[in-house]
This record gives structure tokens, C-alpha cells and sequence, in this order.
């Protein structure tokens, strides 16, 4: 059977249905071919149910220090039952599926399960971008879209002998499913992923080892913000190495211990633990979509596109983490946007990397956009810094949460506003406001006349604005 439309988007992710709806808010007939479940790994493997964990991790670690807020539990009250944290991260997921199903029929937009492939030119159109579909019973659907828009994600990158193993190795997709926790774990990778990862087992009650082959957590973050995560990580139990090379023909599972030799600076370690977790990034899903019956240009694993996210035939668009930029659900989304309103006839080109929000939710949550301090520096500019701890604000003190800091980066010369750094509590609530005056090209002046309310950990940013000249009346 062949299906006429005016866009069809391989992949339901957050990346596919945003554009998804975009389209058809403008009247557009769109199909979305799906072959997991609609919401991608976003809503089902990544940012959803992490947070639910997260959260989780956080009132158990809250309630073990009731005792700070006045409040007395008796010893051995408070015990933690995973397979009902699982539960709530699984309503949670399926509570925010049902939304978004809703607004597939709100829209009109056809949701077509099945595995798409893009065909070349044929009888169905002279021209490649037709998608063929095979359903779940073996049936097969012809698709001949006006546009079409692959979005077909990204999925956990492995090392070699350190693939995902029953019972023993796992990438944070099995990691999500746990059944139980570990008495220990070593997470391989000290980026976002990896961060959030130590910060929630660790909450958790397990014994964690974070390693990371860059001289630092988080090499892409500021080097303030990464020290003072890796610092307050430490501080909580957290065994942090870093500069360090595994020897991955050296890894071992004998009795129940994971076991892995890895080179550092001070020579060879022996590392243990009862599962490992390897979170070494993500690759874009290229394989078996049908480019190669295209001119789309596949480069370092990744579609190449322009500003306004088309392929090299340019009735063909690739948005998300398929296309080798930032892999953040909400910089995908973004790409959708623009990539339908570049369909319907608009100009506006994506962003650059330095206006989109980073937001690790670890505990401490760290968030941040533009450049870093040493990005700055290295671009030439002239800076100026403001930086004010959380220490001096009110808020913080109320929540018991003062560790951390806001800093903003200014180029002397211009005013502008480079970058913003926050770490503490509800660091990624707070940034938007910095992402607002980037988008307005506000100055750190006209930011710090802002009237924040008081007491509210908002007053960090204006603060922090304001000591870019000297002028924070806080600190």
C-alpha cells in the first residue's frame, strides 16, 4: 500500500515528534515511523527515568539526614525498596507516554510502528526519500513524503571486550532496569552520563568508583564548576580517578567481582567492583535507515547537514543526535523546529552551540551556557568574571544546601555576556534566565537590575551579575 503525505519523519523521538507537531500545527499531513515505542530514548532510556531515579536517590539521601531538619526517625526506619523506586520511574515513563499518544491524535498525526528505510528513486517517486516500512507482522508500507526528516537517534557507544553482559556490564539502558542495586559498581566515563550515574548510586547506598580517561570530570564544563562537582562528589563517597587508561584485555568476572587493570599516572591499579557501568558516550543510529540508497553524506558516523539541518538532497532533513551536534533532548527539539520552519518556507538557522543550555543533574546540579572561562580566554577575549557562592544567599541556607556557586563571564570590552556557570541546588531551574539574556544580549548590568524575590536561590544569578563590575551587594 502507498501513503501520500507532505512529511514523514523516521524516529519518534523528541527530535521526530516536535518537528512532527510543528508540521502539523501548519496544516501538513505527517507520518512518524517508529519502531520502539514514540518518545525515543529521552522519554523511555534517558532523561525521563534517570530523573525519576535521581529523584528517588535524592529523598532517600534526604531522609537519612532528617535529623539536620529537626526531624528524628528511629535507627533502622528508613530502608530503601528499589523494586518500588522502579515502579514509580515506570509510571512516571508511562504517564508522560500516554500524554504524548494524546497528542499524536490531538494533531492528526499518524504514528506508523514498524522499522522505515529510505528508497532510492522508483516507481513511487522519481526521486529518493520514499520510506519503506515494515510492520510488526511482516506487512511492509510504501511512504512517498513531499519532506522527509530522519531522526533516528543515537544509542549507547561500548568499548571492545567491555560490551553489555547479563549480570555483569551494562550501558545505562540496562542500567535502568535493574532489578536490584550492586553492592559496588565502576563507572567507566566521567561525563554527564557517568556523572549522574555516581551521584545517584552513591545516594543509593553503593560503593562507587567514577573513572575518566580526561584530566578532569566533565572536560567540556568549566574547569570551577568541574572541581567543585568532583570535590562535593568526593566529599560524599565517591572514588574519583582520572587521567586514567583502561587495559580492556585485562577485564575479568570470576565470583561475583568485575575486575579490570588500568594504567595511571602512578603506574598500574587494579580495579573491582560487582557490575560495571560503561557510559563512554552515544553513536548516531546510521545503520540500516537506507542512506546508502541516497546521496546523503555520512561523515565520522554522522549525517552531515547545513544550518537548516538538510542533507545533501535537500528535501531530506536530519535532526537530533543523528547528525553529530549537540546530544541534548532539547537542543533535538530545537532542530525540529527550525527544521520544519526552514520547510515552510522561513530563514531562521539553528543557534550555535554557545546559546544552547547544558544541564547535568547531578547533586550538586551543575548548568551552564556559552563559553567556558578558558574558551573565552583562548577566542581572545578580554573577560571580566563575576562569581558569588551560594553561601551568600539566603535561600541556599533555608534548604541546607549552600555548596556551589553562580559565575558569569563578560567580554570587557563589548558588555556581552560569554558565558554562565551555575552549581548547586536546582542549578538547572535556574538557567534560563541566563539563556533569556543571552538570547536578548543583555548585559550583566541590565541582568542585575532584574528584581529577583527574596529569598529565592534566583538571587544568585543577579548577584553574580552584578559582581562581573564589582557591585554584588551579597558577597
Amino acid at each position: 500500500m502507498t501513503i501520500q503525505c507532505d512529511l514523514a519523519i523516521i524516529g519518534g523521538g523528541i527530535a521526530g515528534y516536535t518537528a512532527a507537531i510543528k508540521a502539523a500545527q501548519a496544516g501538513k499531513k505527517v507520518i512518524v515511523v517508529e519502531k520502539e515505542k514514540l518518545g525515543g530514548t529521552c522519554l523511555h532510556k534517558g532523561c525521563i527515568p534517570s530523573k525519576a531515579l535521581l529523584r528517588s536517590a535524592e529523598v532517600y539521601a534526604t531522609m537519612r539526614k532528617a535529623d539536620t531538619y529537626g526531624i528524628h526517625v528511629e535507627e533502622g526506619a528508613i530502608s530503601l525498596d528499589f523494586p518500588k523506586v522502579q515502579r514509580r520511574k515506570e509510571n512516571t515513563v508511562e504517564g508522560l507516554y500516554k500524554g504524548l499518544q494524546y497528542l499524536m491524535r490531538k494533531h492528526n498525526i499518524t504514528v506508523m510502528q514498524g522499522s522505515g528505510r529510505v528508497i532510492g528513486p522508483s516507481i513511487f517517486s522519481p526521486k529518493s526519500g520514499s520510506v519503506a516500512v515494515e510492520l510488526p507482522d511482516g506487512e511492509m508500507e510504501t511512504i512517498v513524503p513531499t519532506n522527509l526528516i530522519i531522526a533516528t537517534g543515537s544509542r549507547p557507544r561500548s568499548l571492545p571486550g567491555l560490551e553489555p553482559k547479563q549480570g555483569e556490564i551494562m550501558s545505562s539502558d540496562e542500567a535502568l532496569t535493574m532489578d536490584e542495586l550492586p553492592e559496588s559498581i565502576l563507572i567507566v566515563g566521567g561525563g554527564v552520563i557517568g556523572v549522574e550515574w555516581a551521584s545517584m548510586l552513591i545516594d543509593f547506598g553503593v560503593e562507587v568508583t567514577l573513572i575518566e580517561a580526561a584530566s578532569r570530570l566533565l572536560p567540556g564544563e568549566d574547569a570551577e564548576a568541574s572541581a567543585e562537582l568532583t570535590k562535593q562528589l568526593r566529599r560524599r563517597g565517591v572514588r574519583i580517578l582520572t587521567g586514567i587508561q583502561l587495559k580492556l584485555d585485562t577485564y575479568t568476572y570470576n565470583d561475583g567481582q568485575a575486575s579490570i587493570t588500568a594504567d595511571t599516572a602512578d603506574g598500574p591499579v587494579i580495579l573491582n567492583a560487582e557490575r560495571l557501568l560503561v557510559s563512554v558516550g552515544r553513536q548516531a543510529n546510521v545503520e540500516e535507515i537506507g542512506l546508502e540508497n541516497t546521496d546523503v553524506r555520512v561523515e565520522k558516523g554522522v549525517i552531515r547537514v547545513n544550518g537548516y539541518f538538510q542533507t545533501n538532497e535537500p528535501h531530506i532533513y536530519a535532526i537530533g543526535d543523528v547528525n553529530g551536534g549537540l546530544q541534548l533532548a532539547h537542543a533535538a527539539a530545537h532542530e525540529g523546529i527550525v527544521a520544519v520552519d526552514h520547510m515552510l518556507g522561513g530563514k531562521e538557522q539553528a543557534p550555535d552551540h554557545s546559546r544552547v543550555p547544558r544541564a547535568i543533574y547531578s547533586k550538586p546540579e551543575l548548568a551552564s551556557i556559552g563559553l567556558t572561562e578558558d574558551e573565552a580566554r583562548k577566542q581572545g577575549h578580554d573577560i571580566k568574571v563575576g562569581k558569588v557562592p551560594f553561601q551568600a544567599i539566603g535561600k541556599a541556607h533555608v534548604l541546607g544546601e549552600t555548596d556551589g556557586f553562580a559565575k558569569v563571564i563578560a567580554d570587557a570590552k563589548t558588555n556581552d555576556v560569554l558565558g554562565v556557570h551555575l552549581i548547586g541546588p536546582h542549578a538547572t531551574d535556574l538557567l534560563s534566565e541566563a539563556s533569556l539574556a543571552m538570547l536578548l544580549n543583555a548585559t550583566p548590568w541590565e541582568v542585575g537590575q532584574v528584581i529577583h524575590p527574596h529569598p529565592t536561590l534566583s538571587e544568585v544569578l543577579g548577584e553574580a551579575m552584578l559582581e562581573v563590575h564589582g557591585n554584588s551587594l551579597a558577597f
